[in-house]
């Protein structure tokens, strides 16, 4: 008898620079989580993607772009989020004593605090800003 378990296969899904493609990335997470069966986190996990995208869409996604969801469960029940776009620059949390403007990065300071783990790699065009959530017992 085999005892092995396979991962679930990665999904991913492009979308259009426009305000609806935010919720749309959050049902398409959310259904990946349901067949997964990886609802521990998913408040979290939900979270972090509309950050993301809101991200993507408001600073790394010229005109006529889009960004690319891409969601790739591992080992343990983890699940690692990427969001890819093809503009410059590089996200970061903004650090309270720099003097910035109150309004901006608060996204990324809740995927920090929300996510295991985030990053940001380069890729050409432009960069995946990615986070992770391990999986039982993280």
């Amino acid at each position: 008898m085999n005892t092995e378990t396979r991962l679930p296969t990665a999904r991913e899904r492009l979308y259009r620079r426009e305000r609806q493609s935010v919720p749309a990335a959050r049902a398409f997470t959310r259904v990946a989580l349901t067949d997964w069966g990886m609802a521990e986190r998913a408040d979290d996990v939900l979270l972090c993607v509309s950050e993301l995208a809101t991200n993507a869409l408001v600073h790394g996604v010229p005109p006529g772009r889009g960004f690319l969801l891409r969601l790739l469960p591992y080992d343990g029940g983890g699940l690692r989020v990427e969001v890819h776009d093809s503009g410059d620059g590089v996200p970061a949390v903004p650090q309270p004593d720099a003097g910035e403007p109150g309004e901006g990065g608060r996204g990324l300071l809740l995927v920090a605090e929300l996510a295991d783990r985030w990053g940001v790699s380069g890729r050409s065009p432009g960069k995946v800003v990615w986070c992770e959530f391990g999986g039982r017992g993280r």
